[in-house]
C-alpha cells in the first residue's frame, strides 16, 4: 500500500498537460474515461464550462451523506453545481478528526494532494488531513492519516462513493490537475449550514468548543459560498482557528 502512494505523489508531480498522459498509463483510468468521458463533456457544455479552462471545488456534507461537485472557467470567478455523489458508507459522529483511530470523517478546510489510480478502494483522491489546523488542535503524537475520497462503499474516517462515482470524479479532477489547477479545494462540513441547522447544532453541543469553534468558521465559508458562489480565503491561525475573508 506504501508502494502505491508513493507512485502516486510522484504523478500529482508532473507538470500540466502531462498529468493524464502519466494517470492513463493505468488501466482503471482508462476505463474510467472510456466509460465517463462523454457524460463528462456532456455536463460541461451543459454548464458552458471548456473542457481546457475546467476547475473544480468539493464541498462534502457528512449529515446529509453528499459530496458536490462545483465547477468553473478559469476566467471566472463564480462555480456552478454539476453533480452531487452519494457517500454511501460514513464512520465517526458529526465532529473534526483528532487523532488516529476515532473513525472521523475530518472536517474543515483541505485540499486533494494525491491522487491513487492502484488503490485498494478502486480509485482514490487524497485529502491534506492533518491541515494547519488539525495539527494545532489534534493529537500531536497520533494524529493519523490517508483520508481518501475513494470507491468501495466503505469507511473508517475516509469519504467513500461508489465505483461508478468515483470513475467519474475521478476524471473531473484528472482534467482540472492537467489544466494547471494547482489545488483542489475540499471543504467538510458537519452537514449544511443554514442558520438554523447551525443553532441546532450549537445548542446541542454547546458543551463541546473545539465543534462549536470550527462549526462556526465553516459556517462563514458556507454563506460567503451560498451567496456569491465563489471561494472565501481561508488563513489558518495559530490557535487553530480560521480567519474567513
Amino acid at each position: 500500500m506504501l508502494k502505491i502512494i508513493f507512485v502516486a505523489i510522484i504523478f500529482f508531480s508532473f507538470s500540466p498537460g502531462n498529468f493524464k498522459t502519466e494517470q492513463k498509463k493505468y488501466p482503471r483510468v482508462r476505463t474510467a474515461y472510456a466509460e465517463k468521458e462523454a457524460g463528462m463533456l456532456e455536463l460541461l457544455q451543459e454548464n458552458s464550462i471548456q473542457l481546457d479552462g475546467l476547475e473544480i471545488y468539493l464541498s462534502a456534507f457528512k449529515y446529509e451523506e453528499e459530496l458536490e461537485l462545483w465547477a468553473k472557467n478559469k476566467s471566472e470567478d463564480s462555480f456552478r453545481l454539476l453533480k452531487t455523489f452519494k457517500i454511501c458508507r460514513t464512520s465517526g459522529t458529526l465532529g473534526p478528526k483528532r487523532k488516529e483511530g476515532d473513525l472521523q470523517i475530518p472536517e474543515g478546510f483541505y485540499h486533494i494532494d494525491a491522487f491513487n489510480p492502484a488503490s485498494s478502494f478502486y480509485l482514490s483522491l487524497r485529502i491534506n488531513y492533518p491541515n494547519k489546523s488539525d495539527r494545532i488542535l489534534g493529537n500531536k503524537q497520533k494524529l493519523g492519516g490517508d483520508i481518501y475520497i475513494h470507491g468501495d462503499c466503505v469507511s473508517i474516517g475516509c469519504v467513500p462513493i461508489t465505483d461508478e462515482q468515483i470513475k467519474a470524479l475521478y476524471i473531473f479532477c484528472v482534467e482540472a490537475k492537467d489544466n494547471g489547477q494547482a489545488k483542489i479545494p475540499v471543504t467538510v462540513y458537519p452537514a449544511r449550514l443554514s442558520d438554523k441547522t447551525f443553532e441546532t447544532l450549537k445548542a446541542k453541543y454547546l458543551a463541546e468548543s473545539d465543534k462549536v469553534n470550527l462549526w462556526a468558521d465553516l459556517k462563514l465559508a458556507y454563506d460567503k459560498f451560498t451567496q456569491s458562489k465563489q471561494l472565501p480565503s481561508i488563513t489558518f491561525l495559530e490557535d487553530g482557528r480560521h480567519d474567513v475573508k
